[in-house]
């Protein structure tokens, strides 16, 4: 007998989500995908044509070889991605642009400082230690066990 309040519970439970998830697609604006693709491409291109900016100087003015300004220009735009994170302007950077914003190595930076600075009230072990890598652990994970899987094949066909 209780199982049959329980199953009917559960049954107007679900009609009830179903209505709501109509309500919400009734409801919610379409998103325009040209738009957002297009500030994607342009914000996204704009890093990396400051980040391409940023190289030439290295190797230009500092003398650098290509693989040192290479490597310097890596720090230089994750400095600025964690210092505009810090500021609060990357968030309204990556609110317009999307993936243009993610893409480039700025968003790596964004995906580890945010975090950090979401949790740092909990303290340093148990909030910025662990919560640090929780956007961009994932993605250090997958991209290693890729390599290691691309490393495989390559070492085994070479043979």
């Amino acid at each position: 007998m209780r199982l049959d309040k329980v199953g009917v519970s559960v049954i107007k439970k679900v009609e009830s989500n179903k209505k709501y998830e109509e309500y919400l697609k009734k409801t919610q604006p379409k998103p325009n995908y040209f738009k957002n693709c297009l500030w994607a491409f342009i914000v996204g291109g704009l890093i990396c044509t400051f980040a391409q900016i940023v190289h030439d100087l290295f190797e230009k003015y500092l003398n650098m070889e290509h693989v040192e300004a290479t490597s310097a220009t890596v720090m230089t735009m994750i400095f600025i991605g964690a210092t505009l994170t810090g500021l609060g302007v990357y968030d309204k950077i990556g609110k317009r642009a999307g993936a243009g914003s993610i893409i480039p190595i700025t968003g790596f930076a964004n995906a580890i400082v945010a975090p950090a600075m979401e949790f740092k009230r909990e303290g340093i072990i148990f909030g910025v230690g662990a919560k640090m890598f929780i956007l961009a652990g994932p993605i250090l994970v997958h991209g290693i066990l890729a390599s290691v899987i691309v490393g495989f094949i390559h070492y085994f066909l070479k043979r």
